[in-house]
């Protein structure tokens, strides 16, 4: 990896530090983009004194602002003109009904909304890149999943299974689509179900409440590094070149359920996602 250029979100904590910290070893150049500057500034700290490499940058990103998506995608342009590894690795899970700056309900619009939108904007540096890849980090609780277009906002019913799992339906679903369309070019894209890891994401980043129950079923958990070994794997063996719209866990491909490998719907998450962000 060494002079590869790496964009891992929500990289401040949890498997998100782990792959920064470990592709860092590996020589490339690492992109941490995170919500807080302030857990940002603490997480670069630890990930070079951890790896061992100064090739590790900040750069602010926030998942629920569409203005801060376009921001970022800016920004980096300017200064890279090649992208080899995007790495979508941010995710929330709300216990209660949120809403993003732009009116989207917040699992959905940070887990698969603001990666749609930031992937898309990063596509020209990615085709640029001599093999360029891209890695979706999803959810086996993909199989209780569904769209609810009638109600994108879940204004009706609302509980926290329901949001996460329809945002990790449209990860794959998502994932899918996206590499049908880059059928042809030297970009391919992959999802993973890291498992059941030891992470914050249940966690109120404001209160803190979540945290003693993570913290006792953490001993269940696998470490953040257990975790991020698969997005790892995709994101580096050489023999993955060719391999492109596939769902793995555990290194291995997993067979996926009907509804995430319905290509109307994906198609249909697609041109309803454009529209959504501002893209169509």
């Amino acid at each position: 990896m060494k002079g590869k250029v790496v964009i891992i979100t929500g990289a401040n904590a949890g498997m998100g530090l782990a792959t920064t910290v470990e592709l860092a070893r590996k020589g490339a150049r690492v992109i941490m983009a995170c919500r807080s500057h302030k857990r940002g500034e603490e997480a670069l700290v630890a990930a070079r004194q951890q790896s061992g490499s100064e090739e590790i940058e900040l750069m602010l990103l926030d998942l629920s602002s569409l203005d801060s998506i376009r921001s970022f995608a800016q920004e980096f342009s300017a200064r890279y003109s090649v992208l080899d590894v995007l790495i979508n690795n941010a995710g929330v899970v709300s216990t209660k009904r949120q809403l993003t700056a732009d009116g989207f309900e917040m699992d959905f619009g940070v887990n698969h909304l603001g990666h749609f939108l930031l992937t898309n904007l990063l596509l020209e540096r990615l085709q640029a890149a001599e093999q360029g890849r891209i890695v979706v980090v999803a959810s086996g609780a993909y199989k209780i999943g569904s769209m609810h277009y009638e109600d994108p906002t879940l204004s009706r019913g609302f509980n926290l299974a329901k949001a996460y799992a329809r945002s990790k339906l449209a990860n794959i679903l998502f994932t899918r689509e996206l590499a049908s369309r880059l059928q042809g070019t030297q970009i391919t894209v992959n999802s993973v179900h890291p498992g059941a890891v030891g992470t914050s994401i249940g966690v109120n980043r404001d209160t803190g409440f979540g945290s003693s129950v993570m913290k006792l079923m953490s001993f269940f958990f696998l470490t953040p590094e257990q975790g991020a070994d698969t997005a790892l794997y995709l994101a580096t063996a050489p023999e993955l070149r060719q391999v492109t719209g596939e769902y793995y866990y555990r290194r291995k491909i997993k067979e996926l359920s009907p509804r995430a490998t319905d290509s109307a719907e994906a198609k249909r998450l697609w041109q309803w996602s454009e529209e959504q962000v501002g893209l169509s």
